[in-house]
């Protein structure tokens, strides 16, 4: 029995379309997310592994919608995708196989299905971007649409009904994820004409959009990056608290998460300048690293019983 297959067992899921559905999706994920994705089949406990991959490419999914192609095309998609979803809800079926694992999922999770309705109302924040001017404009973005779509992630993550500062841990979390990844991202969003950078940041610095589309290695280019990513890193290590809202079992994955989260971070400001060409990854062997000492506890915990649902 493969890992895979034992995890849909252990989730029961038994119907045949909805064993490829859930497939389908982990296939996805495991292309564009390996790191996470390796970290989600390895750590989390086995019925709720598929689950959460199959929430990320539901993710995934929309976010293409919102990011890809001109304006109007975008918008259409999104559009017919938001009633697709909504319809989804509303009658709990759907013949759409990146909805069918959703429907699925909430049916064992009900939060699941009040997050995507969240999110949903916030995710047109996307597709309307045209970059920041101030870092309060960034902010917005971040509590409007980084935050709703952690969230339908997050919200698997504890039993029950949302802990008291949970919401706030995780917000600090995907704070230093988001401002990473678009610092992490410049080469790419900028051939797309996306600049996701807060001018009043470039302005502190004396930096100008031509100078990053021109990938100038210039004092005040490393100085806007480096302190954009230890922005980054200081919420990412201030988000380790998050931790302590979850059930034992699922801290493993979490702290793998962040930890993958740091070592990202630690990777860019290596590559300083060389970002606005392309992306900074953590070596191989740190990754590795990582998803061996988080499985070591994760195991410890398996063979103590200590991974059985609260």
């Amino acid at each position: 029995m493969s890992m895979w297959t034992s995890r849909l067992d252990a989730a029961g899921i038994h119907d045949p379309q909805l064993r490829d559905d859930f497939t389908r999706q982990r296939s996805l994920v495991a292309q564009y997310k390996r790191a996470a994705y390796a970290a989600a089949l390895l750590l989390l406990p086995r019925p709720l592994a598929p689950h959460l991959i199959a929430v990320v490419a539901f993710m995934h999914h929309t976010d293409n919608l919102l990011d890809h192609g001109p304006l109007p095309q975008r918008a259409a998609a999104y559009a017919a995708w938001e009633q697709e979803v909504g319809r989804a809800l509303a009658t709990g079926s759907s013949d759409h196989p990146v909805l069918r694992p959703v429907l699925h999922i909430g049916a064992r999770h009900p939060q699941l299905l009040d997050r995507v309705a969240d999110f949903l109302r916030t995710a047109v924040t996307d597709l309307e971007f045209k970059g920041f001017a101030t870092e309060s404009d960034y902010r917005r973005y971040v509590d409007e649409y980084s935050l709703p779509a952690f969230m339908l992630v997050a919200c698997l993550l504890v039993p029950g009904d949302e802990p008291v500062g949970y919401r706030a841990a995780c917000r600090t979390y995907i704070d230093g994820s988001q401002r990473l990844d678009f610092v992490n991202d410049l080469a790419e969003d900028l051939a797309d004409d996306r600049m996701t950078l807060p001018e009043d940041a470039l302005a502190h610095h004396g930096v100008t959009r031509t100078d990053l589309e021109r990938a100038q290695d210039t004092p005040g280019v490393r100085a806007l990056l480096r302190r954009l990513i230890q922005q980054a890193r200081t919420d990412l290590v201030a988000s380790r608290e998050v931790t302590g809202f979850l059930p034992p079992a699922n801290r493993p994955f979490v702290r793998a998460l962040i930890a993958l989260e740091e070592a990202t971070a630690h990777a860019a400001e290596g590559r300083g300048p060389g970002l606005l060409t392309a992306p900074a990854r953590p070596a191989v062997s740190t990754m590795l690293k990582i998803l061996i000492r988080e499985y070591r506890h994760a195991r410890g915990l398996r063979r103590s019983g200590g991974d059985r649902p609260e």
